[in-house]
């Protein structure tokens, strides 16, 4: 039976999660802790104490052989250095993260950007179920995203597949360049414009008001309505760049933001216009699994 258990860990900048689960998606226990932000050692420490916790929960006992686990990371890892780049939780860029949880924890480690965790999941069994090409989106703090063909991640000699986020927004109107600067040092990409802060700080520039992103998605205000039909239709423009490449039948948002009410629903109108085709056919859902699809599918990197 222990050989069958799944281990995952979502590393994230706010939280770490970890989740011992069955092949079928059952849950035998989950644990989530805070984040040691902007310190490295501690984060290692956090998440190799962790998993023994997690798998303790579980019911697997200290003479259990320890397996191995997987673990969802922000950024990606540099397949020819091990390092990691491109990570929004500075703290962990340029470190050798995989060679590092190995050592501490004493484990075989298989690692993917968070973005491609919840592709995974969502294509295993939850929205994309069943999809031959799932483009998974998160909408957050960041903006990520993973491609899943034929169940399998894509990841790419350079390990940056999917991440459509940091590619410059597309068709963008006068008062739209250069756009925002972004942490990554450019200007105008797609998480300047579609991330929870990037929202903020639209609605901020033109309204001179301070929000929170389900503030303002919320509110019944012409301002704020206004601040939501730039944020769809930057959307709909991004994912529409990315539909022309890959043509997905499904596309799976996560993160907060996709929370919000009749966004997934709006997407496939305000998308047409940017298709080169007449007849789009990307099913545009949310994430069945929420917040959860992305330990879920670290979980299953090691399946």
């Amino acid at each position: 039976m222990t050989e069958r258990l799944l281990t995952g860990v979502d590393l994230g900048g706010t939280k770490i999660s970890a989740v011992v689960m069955e092949p079928s998606g059952r849950e035998l226990a989950r644990l989530r802790v805070a984040t040691p932000r902007d310190d490295y050692e501690a984060t290692l420490t956090v998440i190799r104490d962790l998993v023994i916790e997690t798998e303790r929960a579980a019911g697997l006992g200290q003479g259990a052989e320890p397996h191995p686990f997987g673990i969802g990371t922000p950024g990606s890892t540099i397949p020819a250095s091990g390092l990691i780049q491109n990570a929004n939780s500075l703290w962990l860029n340029g470190k050798p993260l995989h060679r590092d949880l190995e050592r501490v924890t004493g484990r075989r480690v298989v690692m993917a950007n968070d973005a491609n965790c919840l592709a995974l999941s969502e294509s295993a069994d939850g929205a994309a179920a069943g999809g031959a090409i799932v483009f998974a989106v998160i909408l957050g703090t960041g903006v990520g995203g993973g491609l899943v063909i034929d169940g399998k991640l894509l990841n790419g000699p350079l390990g940056i597949s999917g991440e459509w986020g940091h590619n410059p927004l597309p068709w963008p109107g006068e008062d739209e360049t250069p756009g925002p600067r972004c942490w990554c040092g450019r200007h105008g990409c797609i998480e300047a414009w579609l991330s929870g802060p990037a929202l903020c700080a639209d609605h901020e520039r033109r309204t001179g008001t301070v929000m929170k992103a389900g503030e303002i998605a919320g509110a019944d205000s012409p301002a704020c309505e206004a601040t939501m039909q730039r944020y769809r239709d930057r959307l709909a423009r991004g994912l529409a760049s990315v539909m022309n490449i890959i043509d997905p039948d499904t596309i799976v948002l996560g993160g907060g933001l996709s929370r919000i009410a009749g966004l997934a629903e709006d997407l496939p109108e305000l998308i047409l216009p940017h298709i080169f085709s007449d007849a789009p056919s990307a099913r545009i859902v949310r994430a069945i699994h929420g917040d959860d699809s992305g330990v879920r599918g670290a979980a299953r990197l090691c399946a």
